[in-house]
């Protein structure tokens, strides 16, 4: 029985030790500046930004996917596939692009050629995580329970600094980020779309319509090639001149990509999948025409939507491959989503309002500040808190 007591005294000191250190660990791991964060500004201005300015309609649009998992060296894996046979898998659906985003590691792709330095940041608990392309090595400090938008905005505006495009990842996944942060969070160039079971993408319009200027992607996020509903399910159209990095690079800075969400062509029948993905709808044009936006696409759309400020539906085209919408002086911008027949969605990138003699694009520098008060405050409160289980725990260990 003296034995049984001994061991189960153990147990519970073991299991205090453990809490306590996982306490300390996200108390230390929560500093932050806090930043006074601008009043939501809409896009104004007497020009429009097409994103579309430098699309070529006669080039064929490539078809990529960017946020994907692969197998990895070490024990901790979210893909059992090696990058070879992803890329393998994703070829049988006609993808001419494929980038791997694994976790806090700039994964080597099998062909040097087509290298594209990009890892998905963050393993917090909150699923806050980015896509940073074009790092050079990677960020490994996360805030384990980034609650705070201040948080939040401290990881974009150090990535910022260390990549040439930086995405926000599953909005409708990542806890803690609603309407709210979104229209205050700045300094990202990508909002990925369609995050969950959402076609709608009204997050996105929350930051579009605070001022937050960006571009929308749909991606796989890929971790299981080999099942039918995970793979091929979501996609960009990229009118880059070719696969290689510096290309890729310039056409999303530039905007000139749309996203699309895609059935489970065949639900579960591979033969009729790939047989599917050879011939999916597309975008023919797209641009704009004085202050006329408009569209045109490869089959007939069950509907074609206008969203505007505050996920507006500006215009609607029932049953048509064509459709135009004349941007008022009230509306901050526009984005399209067109419906498909087949079930597909395709997302365009956001025609909004901006100054031409003052900026290139609606893209804004945050103009968020440090608080200083509160961030003494704030940062103090964590000091004494790691100092109060730093003692909690010497207590268990002397006991």
């Amino acid at each position: 029985m003296r034995y049984i007591n001994k061991i189960a005294r153990l147990l519970v000191k073991s299991i205090s030790l453990l809490l306590l250190a996982g306490v300390l660990l996200v108390v230390v791991t929560s500093i932050s500046p806090i930043y006074n964060f601008s009043e939501p500004q809409p896009f104004e201005g007497k020009d429009i930004y097409n994103p579309y300015r430098y699309v070529d309609s006669t080039r064929q649009w490539q078809r990529a996917a960017f946020h994907v998992h692969t197998r990895v060296e070490g024990p901790l894996n979210e893909c059992e596939y090696w990058p070879e046979e992803v890329i393998e898998e994703y070829n049988r659906y006609n993808y001419d692009i494929v980038t791997f985003s694994n976790h806090n590691e700039i994964t080597t792709h099998p062909e040097p050629s087509l290298q594209v330095n990009l890892y998905e940041h963050g393993y917090n608990i909150l699923k806050f995580h980015k896509l940073a392309f074009g790092a050079e090595k990677v960020w490994h400090f996360d805030h384990l329970l980034p609650i705070l938008a201040s948080q939040k905005q401290m990881q974009l505006d150090i990535l910022a600094r260390q990549c040439d495009i930086l995405q926000i990842n599953h909005p409708l996944r990542t806890w803690a980020l609603g309407s709210e942060q979104l229209s205050k969070l700045g300094g990202y160039h990508i909002m990925e779309l369609d995050s969950g079971h959402s076609t709608e993408n009204e997050y996105w319009d929350a930051a579009l319509s605070a001022g937050h200027y960006s571009y929308g992607m749909a991606n796989d996020d890929l971790h299981y090639p080999d099942r039918s509903r995970a793979i091929a399910v979501r996609c960009n159209m990229v009118a880059s001149p070719s696969p290689y990095y510096e290309d890729i690079r310039q056409t999303i800075l530039d905007g000139g990509f749309y996203a699309m969400r895609l059935p489970d062509y065949g639900d579960g029948n591979f033969t009729i999948k790939e047989q599917r993905n050879k011939d999916i709808p597309y975008i023919e044009s797209i641009g704009l025409r004085g202050d006329t936006i408009y569209i045109s696409l490869s089959e007939q759309a069950d509907s074609i939507k206008f969203i505007g400020a505050g996920h507006t539906t500006l215009a609607k085209q029932q049953s048509s491959n064509i459709a135009e919408y004349r941007l008022r002086e009230e509306d901050s911008y526009a984005r399209i989503i067109a419906y498909m027949e087949g079930g597909e969605v395709i997302y365009t990138n956001p025609f909004a309002r901006y100054d031409s003699t003052a900026s290139d694009s609606p893209f804004r520098e945050p103009t968020h500040n440090v608080n200083i008060l509160l961030t003494i405050i704030y940062n103090l409160v964590l000091l004494l808190l790691s100092a109060g289980v730093v003692t909690l725990i010497y207590k268990v260990v002397k006991r």
